[in-house]
């Protein structure tokens, strides 16, 4: 097989939690232009679709759908349906998550539980189930999305949202448990731990922040565009076939 027959995901199906906008949006671009069918999902359903939409110009079938993905109900609907239209499920990238920031002293437990949720629990009932239909079809890559704030400790100043940092801690610890007990299935369960991206969620932070962030990082910058589409098809395609277990930082050198 050749390099660009490693990288090539023509007749793959992939569900993108929380792909409409942002870095999710980014990631389910990077697997369309390489053939991959694409589900987007997420509570905002409508975003889903635009971007579901304009995905459809690289002539794959594209979905939309509505799921929380901490309600275990709406995730096995959800994984029914994309059964049922598409066939399988061959990739699966758990991107959806949300931030509460505050001081842990005054945190309060509506936030941190908000955060645990969507980030950690979301990311699991996700897992759990699409892994289920991976284990029948002996085959699978399952990537998360945990974050540069999960594999270090930052100062107040720089970061205060100990649920959110927490969450994408945990995300990397699930993600080395599966892979070491799904390999036997054929499936790869591998993490991306990004730095710094232009999205709804950071807006404000780097507004605020972004001088910090950006001295901090050895190349000097925030992600781009670009940025993640690389790493992304790497872990969903048949180059990454050796490789489970390992989070890949791509933060600028920002975690280091």
């Amino acid at each position: 097989m050749n390099v660009m027959e490693l990288f090539n995901l023509k007749g793959k199906v992939a569900i993108i939690t929380g792909g409409g906008q942002g870095i999710g949006k980014q990631m389910a671009t990077s697997l369309a232009e390489a053939g991959c069918n694409i589900v987007l999902c997420s509570r905002n359903v409508e975003t889903c679709k635009e971007s579901a939409e304009e995905l459809g110009k690289y002539g794959i079938k594209t979905r939309a759908y509505r799921c929380d993905v901490s309600n275990e109900e709406e995730v096995r609907q959800l994984i029914d349906n994309v059964v049922n239209e598409f066939g399988k499920v061959d990739v699966l990238i758990n991107n959806s998550g949300t931030n509460w920031a505050a001081p842990a002293e005054d945190m309060p437990l509506k936030g941190w539980e908000k955060v645990i949720n969507v980030n950690l629990t979301g990311t699991f009932l996700m897992t759990k189930n699409v892994g289920k239909r991976m284990i029948e079809q002996g085959y699978g890559k399952i990537i998360s999305i945990s974050s540069c704030t999960g594999l270090r400790v930052d100062p107040p100043e720089v970061l205060d949202a100990v649920g959110y940092s927490t969450s994408k801690a945990a995300v990397i610890h699930l993600t080395k448990d599966l892979a070491m007990k799904w390999g036997k299935y054929g499936i790869n369960v591998n993490a991306i731990a990004p730095g710094y991206f232009p999205t709804k969620m950071t807006k404000q932070f780097l507004e605020e922040k972004g001088d910090i962030v950006i001295e901090r990082a050895p190349l000097k910058r925030i992600g781009d565009d670009n940025g993640l589409k690389g790493a992304v098809l790497f872990l969903a395609s048949s180059a990454s076939d050796f490789v489970t277990g390992q989070v890949i930082a791509v933060d600028g050198g920002f975690s280091l």
